[in-house]
């Protein structure tokens, strides 16, 4: 049952509903039928218009395990939840009832076309933990294609359930996206990643319409919604200049780092908390949001940069301030997607304080490595570093600090090979002895991959100066090499990678563009 405060959130939340929608539960003798049943009824009585009915008798219409649809008007949706939709899962129910009824943010016009353009039958399933806190973005998404393209049909199923179908398609992590028995996408994935998967996948139509769609011209055009893009947008558009916000998704990197506690003023937030603050703060300005998008190219010529979006859109700007980050450069071996925030962790600063008292590792035996093991090692219990390599490669004022250090071990000509869990958290590691040949098991609580980060400026080689690393290179104000092109955050040069900083430089370098602009 649901207790009375969450019925007056739904309530809240479904009182724009104006169709009749129905949660059609199958017939099925699982124990847990009876639990479903309850959750629906609980949330059908948010709303007069949702009603929990079940399926009539006959093929199709019972399941091993419990399993409902969603109609709306008396007419599918192609949305099915196979498990009961609780722990993380509950916002993907609440958001497919939302939906169906016609309510709820959606996927903007563009995308709708390239949903729509899918050739079907497209039939997806995703392979789903209730724990899991990357998997209702998945599932979310995926209902939301099958409101939006009427040959859709997505179901949604908890593995706990289906162990021998996990076992048969060789799952190893969640979510899981299946389509025709093969894996299209696994782990976390980005809604325009997500749509390009299912195109290589599906095929598309034909589109009747090929010419680039213009969105016009804006002052400031900031490209990354971070922290530094969404506060360089805010600065930007409090000076009174028109600003469009171009992000693949709001929060960034913010969106996989689980405490964040050194954030001054706030003692404790989420990251998905937090960029779910950015999105709602930006939104009380007159700022241009452009979801989704994806940087192909931005003009260098004098004069208005032009920015192709790989969309095929276009938008003219005055000014452009680049603040797209950095991610961190991956291991690539099986466990580290699916424990990211379980355990899995790639800043010691924002996510040691967890560890306390516990074993770790450290990957990398650079100088990032070995100031994150020295950082780690006052913090945690016991600390080990492994490097690939036959020594370490760090500074040795680094390597001769961290040696000193009694509750730290050093692996080298070392190869990580898995990152092993049980399903909630990490608990070992497996890595290969390069001397011997030898495959080797290791007992621990995290793992700390410190290999590198990736600057975010791919599309912007040959446009602006970049470092050797691949970052912007900017001067104190946040310019870059190429008038009119600005940057900020953990895409530039700027050192220290940190939240707090990241929106120091944008709110400065949005200065400087208005500065700028004045004294031009």
């Amino acid at each position: 049952m649901l207790d009375s405060d969450l019925k007056k959130q739904l309530e809240e939340v479904f009182a724009p509903i104006d169709k009749d929608i129905e949660l059609v539960v199958d017939l099925s003798q699982h124990p847990d039928q009876g639990e479903l049943l309850n959750l629906l009824e609980g949330v059908s009585e948010a709303h007069p218009r949702i009603k929990v009915t079940k399926a009539i008798s006959g093929p199709g219409s019972s399941s091993p395990i419990p399993r409902f649809r969603i109609k709306s008007n008396g007419q599918p949706t192609g949305i099915t939840f196979s498990g009961i939709p609780g722990g993380h899962e509950f916002s993907s129910l609440v958001l497919g009832i939302l939906n169906s009824s016609g309510k709820g943010k959606m996927p903007d016009p563009v995308l709708a076309e390239r949903i729509k353009r899918l050739k079907g039958p497209v039939r997806v399933k995703t392979y789903i933990s209730l724990s899991c806190e990357n998997c209702p973005d998945v599932v979310q998404a995926l209902n939301q294609m099958a409101l939006i393209n009427e040959n859709f049909q997505h179901e949604m199923i908890d593995g706990a359930y289906v162990p021998d179908e996990i076992a048969a398609l060789n799952i190893q992590g969640v979510p899981s996206v299946v389509a025709d028995n093969k894996l299209i996408s696994s782990g976390r994935v980005t809604l325009i990643d997500l749509i390009a998967k299912l195109e290589q996948h599906f095929g598309t139509e034909e589109s009747p319409v090929k010419s680039t769609r213009d969105l016009g011209k804006v002052d400031v055009a900031v490209i990354g919604g971070g922290p530094a893009g969404v506060s360089a947008a805010i600065y930007t558009v409090r000076k009174g200049l028109t600003t469009a916000l171009i992000a693949e998704r709001i929060g960034g990197q913010v969106q996989e780092t689980k405490g964040i506690e050194n954030l001054i003023g706030v003692t404790y937030t989420e990251g998905p908390q937090l960029a779910s603050q950015l999105a709602q703060h930006a939104s009380t300005y007159p700022i241009q949001m452009l979801e989704h998008r994806r940087v192909k190219h931005i003009s260098k010529e004098p004069g208005p940069k032009i920015i192709e979006f790989e969309s095929g859109e276009k938008l003219y700007a005055n000014a452009v301030i680049v603040s797209t980050g950095a991610k961190w450069r991956e291991l690539s071996v099986p466990g580290e997607k699916e424990y990211i925030g379980r355990g899995v962790a790639f800043c010691p600063h924002c996510d040691g304080p967890f560890y306390k008292g516990k074993k770790v590792a450290v990957i990398g035996g650079g100088n990032s490595g070995v100031e994150a093991a020295i950082d780690l090692a006052g913090i945690v219990r016991e600390v080990v570093i492994f490097e690939f390599n036959p020594e370490l490669k760090a500074d040795s004022v680094l390597v001769n600090k961290l040696r000193s250090l009694p509750n730290v071990s050093i692996v080298t000509n070392a190869k990580t090979e898995e990152i092993r869990g049980d399903g909630q958290k990490v608990t070992g590691l497996s890595y290969v002895d390069r001397n011997s040949n030898e495959k080797l098991n290791l007992d621990l609580d995290g793992v700390f991959v410190q290999i590198g980060l990736i600057p975010n400026s791919q599309f912007l080689k040959g446009v602006v100066e970049l470092s050797p690393f691949g970052e912007v290179i900017v001067d104190e104000k946040g310019r870059s090499s190429t008038p009119g092109i600005y940057a900020a955050g953990d895409v530039t040069t700027t050192p220290y990678k940190q939240i707090i900083i990241a929106m120091g430089e944008g709110a400065k370098t949005a200065l400087a563009v208005f500065e700028d602009r004045m004294k031009a």
